[in-house]
């Protein structure tokens, strides 16, 4: 995910320079990582409650090409909008530490079909990855959230190339032509639900670690929930994002860090459909609180 506005690259020797510029890149708990279902830990946790996210996003919507990625910014709401009890969409249960607001969404994709996601679940690297970002409320602004290991969460989706467009990813992907160049932005005109992003996916299993954001300054700030049921994209679709261009202008792909190294981390998957089980009973058989993010 792209935060800063310091000028990086993804060619390998440029992901290698990223950590002289910001040591955070050179840490313990970097993500992306490979996720092998194998080792991960099962888990009886409760799903992630996603409130709001069935709700239209404020509006107007900015659609940015930063020259790294294609981001979604979202308005705050007004004064006046959260005196009428509108809130921001917010996750919330897995491991998450609180109450977790979106901040924004943005993708990574390849130049070719068989990469682009940047997290790898069981050896398949898809054709593109969606991060929901969400900054942990107890904090004023994403910035502050940063500075913390318990300030951000964010959700991952892949994309699989399907012969059926991804209905949900079509308000985005029919306004990339807006942006065609580093650093353009635009006002969509349509707003969307996170929900509909997301329809069709099974939204109940998941893998949860601990991590990093994904490009400079690398904070080791962020939650991951990673769902690996893929959402399908067309080629056409995929084609738009592929006709942007970066910084150097040139074309705007591959855009996805190298795998990091898991180290001493657990990665946790979720498992059961035990969305409405129970509390007392999901700790009676396995308090999920007590495992740790690190062996």
């Amino acid at each position: 995910m792209a935060i800063s506005g310091y000028r990086f690259g993804y060619s390998e020797s440029n992901q290698k320079r990223w950590a002289r510029h910001h040591g955070y890149c050179a840490g313990k708990t970097q993500s992306p990582i490979a996720v092998n279902p194998a080792r991960a830990i099962s888990l009886h946790m409760p799903a992630v409650d996603m409130i709001g996210y069935h709700n239209l996003l404020p509006y107007p919507l900015k659609i940015i090409n930063n020259g790294h990625t294609v981001s979604i910014a979202i308005p705050k709401l007004s004064e006046e909008q959260l005196g009428k009890g509108e809130f921001m969409p917010y996750t919330s249960g897995a491991k998450l530490p609180g109450e977790f607001e979106v901040e924004s969404i943005h993708f990574h994709w390849g130049d070719k079909n068989n990469r682009g996601a940047e997290h790898v679940v069981n050896d398949i690297r898809y054709t593109m990855e969606m991060h929901i970002v969400h900054r942990n409320r107890k904090y004023s602004n994403l910035t502050e959230a940063l500075g913390y290991t318990d300030g951000v969460a964010v959700l991952g989706f892949f994309y699989n190339l399907d012969e059926d467009e991804g209905l949900g990813l079509t308000a985005i992907s029919r306004h990339l032509h807006l942006v065609p160049e580093a650093h353009n932005e635009a006002t969509l005109n349509v707003t969307f639900s996170l929900s509909s992003l997301i329809n069709g996916v099974d939204v109940d299993k998941f893998y949860t670690y601990k991590g990093s954001l994904t490009t400079p300054p690398c904070s080791e700030a962020v939650t991951w929930i990673l769902y690996p049921d893929p959402i399908p994209i067309s080629a056409k679709q995929i084609s738009r994002f592929r006709q942007l261009y970066d910084v150097e202008e040139g074309a705007l792909v591959d855009n996805f860090r190298q795998l990091q190294p898991l180290g001493n981390r657990r990665i946790f998957m979720r498992v059961g459909h035990t969305h409405h089980t129970n509390i007392q009973t999901l700790i009676s058989e396995v308090d999920y609180r007590k495992w740790d993010w690190f062996h």
